[in-house]
């Protein structure tokens, strides 16, 4: 990311900055990689060390399914009914060593703040709008933003009144960032990047609290979630600079690249983490090519799994699948158009369709909880009438 700064910083990094009753602000360095990645500097009323109360809550990680037979996997996640704040609502789907996959319906504020210390977060809003509140800032939210959050930001989510949210969530185990390809060697997105920095927000107003009083932070590491109460308020920063920081894209803001003939999918990638990346497939005009088939050829991820998750539109080259619908695609079996997908795309001159994408360099597990929501016959609907 590129630099930024909110609030009051003093000149010199690590020299005296005072309030204006003589005494210190506190200087937080937070950055990843030791000290050889990206980092920011915050300035707080109180120390951030400071903890009133520490206690174990429980295991947050979900329990997978045994091996079922290699097949390809269909969820219905409009199904879900759970509902509440962004981190009780929290449905798992799938996920490996390196990631965790699911929805959340949000119906509520978070009363608690939180904070993920495992990795970055990424959280791509499909409906509802509201804010996100963070130690850099307060963010607004809007359908179709991908919000990524640092590991270690202190945050909440509050969903506008008599409104739901609906979230789906990527927990990392690593930094997410865009992709390397469209960066230069100074970190610049690059000419044929899809996206550019005019399209990335970061916090919009830095809101500092010199509050007094019992706090709870809800901090999510090695496997278990942990209640931390502060005697301060926890988002009382004045001031913080440096580049790294929750930052927001809209897949709106995604320009699709085309050419004569179909695409592969590496031209919709918009994020990648470790082992695993996020595409976007947005509505674009189909190939030029005369005698083009714009549906996607038949293939195998023999090295990746891919998940898609529908958010708009017609997909081109499914049947069945539906808004909030997640498929799963396995590596080791070819997968592609569904009968007469590739035929009846041919001559059509653009798609509408709204997706994201992750696929995964290490194979997915399904949580026991989302076989409530499968569709058992998805694997057998590519057989031709």
């Amino acid at each position: 990311m590129y630099y930024r700064k909110l609030g009051k910083i003093p000149h010199k990094r690590h020299t005296t900055f005072r309030k204006e009753d003589g005494s210190l602000y506190r200087e937080q360095v937070m950055g990843t990689k030791g000290f050889s990645g990206t980092q920011s500097i915050l300035y707080h009323h109180y120390m951030p060390t400071e903890v009133a109360k520490s206690e174990l809550i429980g295991n947050y990680v979900p329990e997978f399914e045994d091996q079922q037979p290699l097949s390809h996997r269909h969820f219905y996640t409009d199904r879900l009914s759970n509902t509440g704040d962004a981190l009780a609502a929290r449905e798992y789907l799938l996920g490996n060593d390196d990631i965790l996959i699911g929805v959340i319906n949000v119906t509520q504020a978070m009363e608690s703040y939180y904070r993920n210390g495992d990795g970055d977060e990424m959280l791509f809003i499909h409906y509802g709008s509201g804010k996100i509140e963070t130690m850099f800032g307060t963010i607004m939210y809007l359908p179709g933003d991908y919000v990524v959050i640092p590991i270690g930001t202190i945050y909440r989510v509050i969903p506008n009144q008599n409104e739901t949210t609906k979230i789906l969530f990527i927990e990392a185990f690593s930094q997410i960032t865009t992709p390397r390809r469209y960066r230069n060697e100074y970190g610049q997105l690059l000419e044929h990047s899809p996206f550019c920095e005019r399209d990335i927000r970061g916090p919009e107003q830095l809101e500092t609290y010199a509050d007094k009083g019992e706090y709870e932070v809800i901090t999510k590491s090695r496997g278990y979630l942990h209640s931390h109460v502060l005697n301060h308020h926890p988002l009382d920063v004045v001031g913080w600079d440096g580049y790294l920081y929750p930052w927001m894209f809209n897949i709106a803001d995604f320009e699709p690249i085309t050419g004569r003939v179909h695409q592969p999918p590496p031209v919709h990638q918009t994020f990648e983490g470790h082992n695993f990346v996020v595409c976007s497939f947005v509505p674009r005009l189909y190939d030029y090519h005369p005698e083009s088939i714009p549906a996607p050829y038949y293939h195998s991820n023999v090295n990746s799994d891919e998940l898609l998750y529908y958010v708009d539109g017609n997909f081109m080259s499914r049947k069945g699948v539906k808004e909030g619908s997640i498929t799963l695609h396995p590596s080791g079996i070819p997968h592609g158009p569904h009968p007469g997908k590739t035929e009846a795309s041919i001559g059509k001159k653009e798609t509408l369709e709204l997706a994201v994408m992750i696929d995964t360099f290490k194979p997915l597990k399904v949580v026991k909880k989302a076989i409530a929501y499968e569709d058992k016959q998805y694997m057998y609907s590519w057989i031709e009438k």
